[in-house]
């Protein structure tokens, strides 16, 4: 289909406002928040399922692929357009559909930003659980399509875990629902197929979507520790000891130099780690559970312990948590975050194999992760701007997720495969699994048109960009 025709179609459906072609307009569409790349034919803003379910008909019956967004946050490359493809970006639909606090529900489109569903179901007493440290600008469906998790994810679990059913856009138009409001229904588990798919089945179009109470009591704690090992083991004795808090999030020494750098909320820059702790419940469990921890910390080595129990004074230790990734520009100008998980009792094996990974790469790398399920972050900083330097990091990030894969690990906790780790797939599964998986995909998406080349081994990978001749039809249902 010539591009103009193409245009010419996509406009008659959105609206010619809400198609984007020319090429200085589509530089802003080729990123997301990983290092690479793309740039699609047009992009397009549809407002309804209806516009949605168009303009993948169009694209099916042009065998055009299609590449879902959302706020552009993921850190996989799952968002970054094939050449030749077409964008649909969904943040136009961003309403919250309905509330239904009796069964403490909501509908919401896939736009919606994350936060701003807690925000406003705040007045009732409700919050919305996964929260992802870009929540402030995240989108639903992106949560969905990567299975995003957060900080309070240890207690409450991540996306899938708060995702009751989906109206979903299909490969060929068609507008299917999956799953049911109650969870009571029978029949296969089709949500939990669906979520952490990376658009490679469907779009979703609408996210039914579970809400919890917000809890009586909250007290966040700081623990400052000398060195990261001693903070490391902090970790396992509190899980060991039968507690369960909402979050453990950790830092090291470069993390709270540039959030110190950046935003100044008085980390202590002098502590080799610093251990987010936050527990809730009713009051006299977290008073209790507050003490236990504090203990816990002291015998592992904290020379330090700070106590928040008022809403303003939580925010200020969570906002230097929550921000750490954006001040790490105070330090350098580009930073790969690799998004491994490892068994808790192998976080000091694998933080000092980071440790050596920097050394011989020579590239500073700052470690800011979810402690308490063993998923690591480990940032590493470069200029993309010297001569060497992406590909060099590239290979020290696939070091890194090699050392989890090790120790019983996975390549991922909640930011996906995508492009990012889609050549490091046969560390942890054979041919039968990926084509298992394959098959699974064929079920939704036979011409495998949806999200094409991420995910599964073949075509380029991280750093390497899309290319005309990336998007190839490999086999009857797959594309790469």
């Amino acid at each position: 289909m010539k591009k103009k025709r193409l245009i010419e179609g996509l406009q008659r459906i959105v609206g010619k406002g809400y198609v984007i072609h020319h090429p200085d307009d589509l530089l802003a569409y080729e990123y997301d928040g990983s290092v690479d790349r793309g740039t699609a034919t047009a992009v397009v803003f549809p407002s309804s399922t209806v516009q949605v379910s168009q303009v993948v008909a169009l694209a099916h019956r042009e065998g055009i692929p299609v590449v879902p967004r959302g706020a552009g946050t993921g850190l996989s490359g799952g968002a970054i357009a094939a050449e030749g493809s077409i964008q649909i970006a969904l943040t136009r639909m961003r309403s919250i559909l309905e509330v239904d606090a009796a069964n403490r529900l909501a509908v919401v489109e896939p736009g919606l930003v994350n936060l701003d569903l807690s925000t406003s179901v705040a007045p009732q007493g409700l919050y919305y659980a996964p929260d992802p440290s870009s929540q402030g600008a995240c989108t639903i469906g992106g949560n969905v399509a990567e299975n995003s998790g957060g900080p309070h994810c240890l207690r409450y679990g991540v996306t899938t875990n708060h995702v009751l059913a989906l109206e979903v856009v299909l490969e060929d138009g068609s507008i299917v629902w999956i799953g049911d409001r109650y969870r009571g229904g029978p029949g296969y588990d089709l949500v939990g197929a669906f979520v952490g798919s990376e658009g490679m089945m469907g779009i979703v179009t609408k996210a039914v979507v579970r809400l919890l109470p917000r809890p009586e009591s909250v007290s966040t704690l700081m623990a400052v520790f000398p060195e990261m090992d001693q903070a490391s083991a902090a970790v396992s004795r509190v899980i060991g000891s039968g507690l369960l808090p909402t979050a453990m999030e950790m830092m090291d020494r470069l993390s709270i130099k540039a959030v110190e750098t950046a935003m100044g909320y008085g980390y202590p820059q002098n502590a080799g780690a610093v251990l987010l702790i936050e527990v809730d419940g009713i009051e006299e469990e977290v008073s209790e559970s507050a003490a236990s921890v504090k203990a816990l910390c002291r015998a592992e080595g904290a020379s330090e312990m700070r106590a928040a129990t008022e809403a303003s004074a939580r925010a200020r230790l969570w906002a230097g948590r929550k921000g750490a990734l954006g001040a790490l520009g105070a330090l350098a100008p580009n930073y790969y975050l690799v998004d491994g998980v490892v068994p808790r009792t192998q976080l000091l094996q694998v933080l000092r194999r980071v440790g050596e990974v920097s050394q011989g790469s020579g590239f500073p790398i700052a470690n800011v992760f979810h402690a308490g399920d063993g998923n690591l972050h480990p940032c590493i900083l470069f200029d993309e701007r010297q001569a060497g330097h992406t590909p060099r990091v590239l290979a020290a990030g696939g070091e890194i997720l090699k050392a989890c894969v090790e120790v019983g690990g996975a390549l991922t906790g909640e930011h996906g495969v995508g492009l990012e780790k889609k050549a490091y797939m046969p560390l942890l599964f054979t041919n039968a699994d990926l084509e298992a998986m394959l098959r699974l995909r064929r079920a939704f998406a036979p011409s495998g048109l949806m999200n094409p080349g991420k995910v599964f081994p073949g075509g380029p990978s991280c750093g390497e960009g899309f290319r005309p001749a990336s998007v190839v039809k490999a086999d009857q249902g797959m594309w790469v």
